[in-house]
C-alpha cells in the first residue's frame, strides 16, 4: 500500500481533534474503522504516530514529522485541484509567444490576433524562453541563431522562418553612409553596439573580424534604444538584422559578402495550437518586414538564397 492524501487527512484530523473518537465523529466514520485505518497507516510509515490514553491522542516525534508534511501537502493538493478545475473551464488562452529582440514579432502578433487572443513575453535569453516553452508556460518562442550554428537542442519542435544577412546601422553623416555596401575591414576602427543574447553571435562576430584582419574595439551590448542612440551620436556602428527599420538619422548598409548571417527560428511545444498556421503566419510576417526594407529587398535581388524560408 502506498501513502495517499486520504491517509494524511486522517492523521491531521486525529491531531486536530485530539482523540480518535472525536476525529471519527468529524470524519463520519465509526471509531473502530478509524482505529483500524490509523494502524494501517502506522504500519505503512514504520512507527506509532500517536500516544493514546484516557486524555486523548498526542503526536509522537514521528507523528509530528508526518503532520508537518501533511500541513504543507494537503493545502497544496487542494490548491492544485482548484487551479486545474479553473484551467479546464477557462476560455482558450490563445497563443502565448516568447521572443528575443527581433523585427517580426509585431507583425506575427498582428496576424495571429485576427483569430485568437495573443500574449507575449520578451527576454534577451533564448535559453530562458526555450525553458518556458518546455515547461508549458509558453506555446511558441521566436528567436534566432547564427547562420552556421545548429538547431537548439531539447524537446521543442523547430522551424526555420528565414535566413538573413546581418547589416550595420551608421549615422547619416558617416563616411560610408552613401555606399551600396561596405567591407567589414573598412569599419575596423569603429566601436560597435549590439543587443544582448546568450548564443554564439559574439564569437561569430569576433571570427568575422579576424578574417577581415582586425580585432573589434569596444562592443556595447545593450538594448535597442541605446544602440540606436549610440549610432545617432556617432559613438558606435550597430549590428542589426536586415529586416530592421532604420530610425531617423541612421542609414542601414549591407556588409559585403554577408560575413554574418542570422536564422530566424520558431520553436514550439509539441502541443502548441495550430502549429502549421502559426508557422505560415511567421513567414508572412517576415515577408512583410522584407517589403518594408528597400535596402534588404534590393540586396536580395543580388543575393539569392537568403530571405524567407520556403
Amino acid at each position: 500500500m502506498d501513502l495517499e492524501l486520504r491517509h494524511l487527512r486522517i492523521v491531521r484530523a486525529v491531531a486536530d481533534a485530539g482523540s480518535v473518537s472525536k476525529a471519527a465523529s468529524l470524519l463520519g466514520l465509526a471509531q473502530p474503522a478509524l482505529t483500524a485505518q490509523l494502524k494501517r497507516i502506522e504500519r505503512l510509515l514504520g512507527g506509532t504516530l500517536f500516544e493514546r490514553d484516557r486524555h486523548g491522542a498526542r503526536p509522537t516525534r514521528l507523528g509530528e514529522l508526518v503532520l508537518a508534511r501533511a500541513r504543507v501537502l494537503l493545502p497544496a493538493a487542494k490548491e492544485l485541484q482548484e487551479e486545474a478545475v479553473r484551467f479546464a473551464h477557462a476560455p482558450s488562452p490563445g497563443f502565448r509567444i516568447g521572443a528575443t529582440n527581433g523585427p517580426i514579432l509585431g507583425g506575427l502578433v498582428d496576424r495571429l490576433a485576427t483569430e485568437r487572443k495573443v500574449s507575449t513575453y520578451t527576454s534577451w535569453s533564448a535559453r530562458e524562453l526555450n525553458g518556458m516553452v518546455e515547461m508549458g508556460r509558453l506555446d511558441y518562442v521566436l528567436t534566432g541563431a547564427c547562420g552556421d550554428s545548429g538547431t537548439p537542442t531539447g524537446t521543442l519542435l523547430w522551424e526555420t522562418i528565414s535566413l538573413d544577412p546581418v547589416f550595420c546601422l551608421v549615422r547619416d553623416a558617416h563616411p560610408v553612409a552613401r555606399e551600396k555596401e561596405v567591407e567589414l575591414a573598412d569599419l575596423a576602427d569603429e566601436q560597435w553596439a549590439v543587443t544582448p543574447g546568450d548564443g554564439c553571435f559574439a564569437d561569430c562576430f569576433a571570427m568575422a573580424c579576424a578574417r577581415s584582419g582586425f580585432t573589434p574595439g569596444t562592443i556595447y551590448e545593450t538594448d535597442v534604444p541605446t544602440c540606436v542612440h549610440l549610432a545617432q551620436v556617432g559613438r558606435a556602428v550597430v549590428l542589426c538584422q536586415a529586416t530592421h527599420q532604420a530610425a531617423p538619422g541612421l542609414t542601414m548598409i549591407p556588409l559585403a559578402g554577408a560575413p554574418l548571417r542570422w536564422r530566424q527560428l520558431l520553436g514550439r511545444h509539441p502541443t502548441a495550437p495550430e502549429a502549421a498556421w502559426v508557422v505560415a503566419q511567421a513567414k508572412q510576417a517576415h515577408m512583410d518586414a522584407v517589403r518594408r526594407s528597400p535596402v534588404y529587398s534590393d540586396w536580395l535581388v543580388r543575393n539569392p538564397g537568403y530571405g524567407t524560408a520556403p
